[in-house]
């Protein structure tokens, strides 16, 4: 089968692509499919923790209208990392941890302004769900300017747990959110942090709040309800720069 440069289709392919270690975003699955290879490619999936979706036959369609055989693979430039073993390697050369974690950011042009924001900053790393987070494709590397070469993204199958990981690793949770009078500029963000950004349309998961730090809040003061979230976190990411040079 024929290799694009943002997908791999039918069944073979797919399975040989996992085989090789090849960068895996998701799988696409017409719905309702089954068998021997399936279930093989399937397996693999779990072992390197790439998320499956099951689609109507019309979706793979619209990817391509060659004989795809009921699955899609949609590929990454980038190998996706353990958030654990970035946070050691960030230990052992003395720094101290800033990582950036976006809960249902799923907009393409977004995703890619903040990692290259963030890897400009010195940030040493994103975290996002396997599911519900933004296509890491060519358009991402685009929108990043490269960024995304060069700044570890971690991927989570449980954002909730992972951040508690990283609290119980001493780093300061905080929370990007507009249901909070404190403004982001009263609060100590210095030292190690994970900041969290949200869904301009549904923001940060309750589930989420519950348990950070510190919830941060803009001021606005125009008509428009919200900022942009890469504009929202250009502002935090770099106050978090600002305390940091002043210790």
């Amino acid at each position: 089968m024929k290799q694009d440069t943002d997908f791999i289709f039918g069944l073979r392919a797919v399975e040989e692509a996992l085989k090789s270690g090849q960068h895996c975003d998701k799988v696409l699955i017409r719905k309702g499919m089954g068998g021997d290879t399936l279930d093989l490619i399937k397996e693999m999936m779990r072992d390197h923790r790439i998320p499956l979706q099951q689609v109507p036959d019309a979706k793979l369609n619209r990817i391509t209208r060659k004989n795809h055989q009921g699955i899609i693979a949609l590929m990454s430039p980038i190998p996706f990392q353990q958030v654990e073993s970035v946070i050691m390697d960030v230990f052992e050369r003395g720094e101290e941890p800033f990582f950036i974690m976006l809960d249902e950011v799923t907009d393409v042009r977004n995703f890619g302004a903040i990692v290259r924001t963030a890897e400009c900053a010195g940030a040493h790393g994103i975290i996002i769900p396997q599911k519900g987070s933004a296509r890491i494709g060519g358009d991402a590397v685009k929108t990043s300017a490269g960024a995304l070469y060069n700044l570890p993204v971690c991927r989570t199958a449980n954002l909730k747990k992972t951040a508690l990981y990283l609290k119980d690793s001493g780093l300061k949770t905080v929370a990007a959110t507009e249901k909070t009078d404190n403004l982001y500029f009263e609060n100590d963000l210095s030292g190690p942090v994970l900041l969290i950004m949200g869904a301009e349309d549904t923001g940060i998961s309750n589930s989420l709040l519950e348990i950070v730090d510190v919830k941060a809040a803009l001021p606005v003061n125009g008509k428009i309800a919200s900022l942009n979230v890469s504009n929202a976190a250009s502002v935090l990411i770099y106050d978090i720069v600002r305390q940091r040079m002043q210790k």
